[in-house]
C-alpha cells in the first residue's frame, strides 16, 4: 500500500497544529513560567500516550544502546525543545517565532547531508528556498523593521530549539524503522518529561499545585494534547514514511497558520503579502513532491523497502 499520501498529509496537518501552538503558547508564556509549561505540557501528553505502550511495545528486545538512543532524543526534542520554544516567546513575537520553527526544513537539510543520511539535490535544495522566500515575504516588514536587537534572544532560542528538531527527524528514523514511529516516540517523551523533571523542581515548579488560570490551564491542556500528543504522533508516523527533508518541509506552513490565528485572536491584520507568501510555500510544497526521487533514495539506501 502506497502510505506518501497519508503521510504527507499527516506531516501537513502537524505542521498546522504548530502553527496553532505558537500563538497559544505565546499567550500563555505571560502567564505561565517556560520551565512549568514546557513540563506540565508534556505530563498531559504522557498522560494522553503512555497508556498506548502496552499495545505499541515491539516484539523484538530493545538493546542498551537504541535505549540510550532514544533518552537522548527524547532529553533533546521532548526535554529542551519545548522549554527553549516558551522560553523564545517571551522575548519574540509568534510571528518571527514561526519564521524560526520554519527554518527547520534548512537545518534538517543540513544536517542530514553532512551525516551522510540524505542526498543533497537541486530540486530539494529549490523547493526548501521556494517555501522559505514565502516566510520572509510574509514576516520580512517586521523580521527587518529595526527591532532586532530586543529580539536576538527569543530568536537565538527558537533557532536552537528548530536545530533540535532537526536531529531528532535525521537520528530519530532508524529506530523509528526497527521498533515503529509511535513506540519510539511515546517512549522519547517520557525521557522528555524525566529531563525537565529537575528543571521543574530547581524552578519551583513541583513545590505546589499550579496557580493557573482556567485560560492559563486551557492552554496547558491544548498544548499536551493537540499541541504535542496529536501534533508529533502525525509528524513522527509521517517519518517513517518520508524522507526527513520531504516532512518537514511542511512546517512551512506553521507560520501561515500563526498569522491567520493572531488575525482572530490577537487582532493582528491579514495583508495581502500573506496571499504572496502562501504562493510561495504552496509552491514550495509542490515542488517537493513534484518528482518521485525520494522513494527511490529511500529503496536505495535500504532505508524503507520496495513498495
Amino acid at each position: 500500500m502506497n502510505k506518501k499520501v497519508p503521510a504527507n498529509l499527516a506531516a501537513a496537518v502537524a505542521a498546522l497544529c504548530a502553527g496553532t501552538t505558537v500563538v497559544v503558547t505565546r499567550v500563555a508564556v505571560g502567564e505561565i513560567d517556560p520551565i512549568a509549561l514546557a513540563f506540565y505540557r508534556y505530563v498531559v501528553a504522557a498522560a494522553c500516550l503512555v497508556p498506548l505502550l502496552p499495545f505499541l511495545w515491539p516484539k523484538v528486545r530493545l538493546p542498551v544502546a537504541d535505549i540510550i538512543k532514544i533518552a537522548l532524543l527524547g532529553g533533546v526534542f521532548f526535554g529542551f525543545f519545548p522549554w527553549a520554544f516558551s522560553a523564545a516567546l517571551q522575548y519574540t513575537s509568534a510571528a518571527r517565532g514561526a519564521i524560526d520553527i520554519a527554518t527547520i526544513p534548512i537545518q534538517t537539510l543540513i544536517v542530514a547531508a553532512l551525516f551522510g543520511r540524505e542526498q543533497m539535490t537541486s530540486y530539494k535544495i529549490f523547493s526548501v528556498a521556494l517555501a522559505f522566500t514565502g516566510i520572509v515575504v510574509v514576516f520580512g516588514p517586521e523580521a527587518y523593521g529595526g527591532k532586532v536587537s530586543s529580539y536576538l534572544m527569543g530568536d537565538g532560542l527558537m533557532l536552537l530549539g528548530a536545530f533540535s528538531a532537526a536531529i531528532y527527524s535525521v537520528f530519530g528514523r532508524p529506530v523509528f524503522g526497527k521498533y515503529g514511529p509511535m513506540f519510539v516516540m511515546v517512549l522519547a517523551i517520557v525521557f522528555g518529561v524525566l529531563a525537565l523533571l529537575p528543571l521543574a523542581f530547581a524552578s519551583g515548579a513541583l513545590t505546589h499545585w499550579p496557580r493557573f488560570s482556567r485560560e492559563g490551564w486551557l492552554a496547558v491542556i491544548f498544548l499536551g494534547t493537540v499541541g504535542a500528543a496529536i501534533q508529533f504522533s502525525l509528524f513522527t508516523w509521517s517519518l517513517r514514511w518520508l524522507l526527513p527533508s520531504r516532512a518537514v518541509i511542511y512546517l512551512t506552513l506553521s507560520p501561515i497558520t500563526a498569522i491567520l490565528l493572531g488575525g482572530v485572536i490577537l487582532g493582528e491584520a491579514v495583508t495581502p503579502v500573506l496571499i504572496v507568501g502562501l504562493v510561495f510555500v504552496i509552491a514550495g510544497i509542490f515542488v517537493a513532491n513534484w518528482r518521485d526521487a525520494d522513494k527511490r533514495a529511500l529503496v536505495k539506501t535500504g532505508t524503507i523497502q520496495q513498495e
